[in-house]
């Protein structure tokens, strides 16, 4: 199944990297490579902070009430960010999965982004930067997330994944039988199709794996019956990394696919930006309302 919609590229966010009032007459390349340039700023900054692996700990029990706390003039049944505790019951822990040399503190602003609506069980796994194939990663991903399901007694998971990350994430669920842990899994600016970009990196075995048709490319465009697994790949018509910009859509008949373009960000702003952020927590919170649907009907996961 193959749905597409477009995601608008708006200002005024708290998780903008940069507001486009300080840009207003640039042409939109430019606004995008302000953002960029910021974002790329404030990583060198956290980079050190994210190198450690992080140890997954599952958040404390909720009461009978199905909150973890519940302070004084919050509703009975929300916890401190309004969410009510049954709907909150139904989310799964959420996993970040990082790009290509980066780390787990590329989403300082999506996680707190999460955390502020509700999503109390979020971690984020490190690969290697040293990795030279995304088969090695993708296995080392399956340890942490059955560990991840083990600590939290949760059978299923959800992915947000950056970049080459996606790919990673979505040849555990697609070939290595990953479908049966990962739930949903949101792509931003990974390259399903490949990508041109970068030609002079093409010596490192990672970038020869995202080249289009590649072995690992062409392993992931084959069949894949009965995948359970929904995907969900943001894309952006002004991402840099991505050559053409079309190659982080992900279209593949036997999976279950949504894509959504986003206007005028960069390969790193959509991590930074409110938008951006706003659409994961809908295609989350759309997993776990298919998740609930009764068997049978039409929205059943």
């Amino acid at each position: 199944m193959r749905v597409t919609r477009a995601l608008p590229f708006a200002s005024g966010s708290p998780l903008d990297a940069l507001p486009l009032s300080l840009v207003p007459l640039a042409p939109r390349g430019l606004r995008a490579a302000a953002l960029e340039a910021a974002f790329l700023a404030g990583r060198a900054l956290l980079y050190p902070a994210g190198m450690v692996q992080e140890r997954y700990v599952p958040p404390p029990a909720a009461g009978p009430d199905g909150v973890l706390s519940r302070p004084a003039g919050t509703p009975r049944g929300a916890d401190r960010t309004g969410v009510p505790g049954a709907r909150r019951r139904h989310r799964p822990p959420v996993l970040l999965l990082h790009g290509f040399i980066d780390n787990r503190s590329v989403f300082t602003l999506l996680r707190r982004s999460l955390a502020r609506h509700g999503w109390h069980d979020v971690c984020a796994f490190n690969y290697s930067p040293l990795t030279c194939d995304i088969r090695c990663a993708a296995a080392r991903l399956a340890e942490y997330v059955e560990e991840v399901c083990e600590s939290s007694g949760r059978r299923r998971i959800d992915v947000v994944a950056h970049s080459l990350g996606g790919l990673v994430a979505r040849y555990y669920a697609q070939r290595m039988g990953g479908d049966a842990r990962i739930r949903t899994l949101v792509t931003l600016g990974s390259p399903h199709a490949g990508t041109r970009a970068v030609p002079l990196l093409s010596a490192h075995p990672l970038v020869r794996q995202i080249r289009p048709g590649s072995e690992v490319i062409e392993e992931l465009a084959g069949p894949a019956p009965g995948c359970r697994t929904r995907f969900v790949a943001f894309w952006s018509d002004l991402d840099q990394v991505m050559v053409p910009a079309e190659a982080a859509r992900l279209d593949h008949p036997d999976l279950d696919v949504r894509n959504v373009r986003v206007h005028g960000l960069g390969h790193l702003a959509l991590l930074a930006h409110g938008e951006v952020a706003a659409g994961v927590r809908d295609e989350l919170a759309a997993g776990a309302r298919r998740h609930r649907a009764p068997r049978g009907s039409a929205g059943a996961a």
